[in-house]
């Protein structure tokens, strides 16, 4: 019996998988910024769909107001390193100009199911009018 459960235990750690995505593509990048959702700057993210690229910390930053209290929020550096040139974002999705490749503005995946995810902060609305960055 002790035998039975010592390699059911071993079968059970072996099994385990880890589906969380680790975006190894970007490292050391930290930001922590608080804006001010009344600032004329902001107006196009006054209304869930809307958004707006601004720069924070010295970081390009996509944000996008999901519903009244739900915001996203990501960097605008091609994910796979191999551009200099800022992505663009046509209202659905984030385009890297030199390669063209894809990222859902949802979660921040290639749409081609393949490399890195765009940089995801976490954006968190402290207030009525207080917007918080950060990673």
């Amino acid at each position: 019996m002790k035998n039975i459960l010592i390699l059911l235990i071993g079968f059970l750690l072996v099994s385990c998988t880890n589906d969380t995505n680790t975006n190894n593509c970007f490292f050391g990048v930290t930001l922590n910024e608080t804006i001010n959702l009344s600032n004329p700057q902001f107006i196009d993210i006054q209304v869930p769909g809307g958004h707006t690229i601004i720069n924070l910390g010295g970081r390009r930053v996509l944000i996008i107001r999901r519903t009244t209290s739900s915001f996203k929020a990501y960097d605008m550096e091609c994910p796979e390193g191999d551009c200099t040139s800022a992505m663009t974002f046509d209202g659905l999705k984030m385009i890297c100009p030199c390669s063209q490749k894809e990222y859902n503005s949802l979660n921040g995946s290639p749409i081609d199911g393949q490399g890195c995810f765009a940089l995801e902060y976490t954006a968190l609305q402290i207030s009525s009018t207080a917007l918080q960055i950060s990673r």
